[in-house]
């Protein structure tokens, strides 16, 4: 059974840094896509950072420059380094995972407010 378990998220001041981890089981981990996606109350979940099997990166245009996306394969696990965190960063974030299926975390609340 595939399990994806974040880590890391909570309150942080405006401006401040604040790491995710994402560990997956019961899936061939380094064949796999990982990403990172966000939903805000009252607002469509959107992407915020992928990365490829490869290591290929790829972030939403409004997290450019703060936000880093990494994966250790030996690990299993998926990290999101944000900086700079804003306000508007408050959100759900949720692990995803895609190559043959595609499977979703629960889900970690990231608020950034002073």
């Amino acid at each position: 059974q595939v399990q994806l378990v974040e880590s890391g998220g909570g309150l942080v001041q405006p401006g401040g840094p604040l790491g995710l981890s994402c560990t997956a089981s019961g899936i061939i981990f380094r064949f796999y896509v990982m990403g990172w996606y966000r939903q805000a109350p009252g607002k469509q979940r959107e992407l915020v950072a992928a990365i490829s099997s490869g290591g290929t990166t790829n972030y939403a245009d409004s997290v450019k420059g703060r936000f880093t996306i990494s994966r250790d394969n030996a690990k299993n696990t998926v990290y999101l380094q944000m900086n700079s965190l804003q306000p508007e960063d408050t959100a759900a974030y949720y692990c995803h995972a895609k190559w043959i299926h595609e499977d979703w975390g629960r889900g970690t609340q990231v608020t950034g407010s002073s």
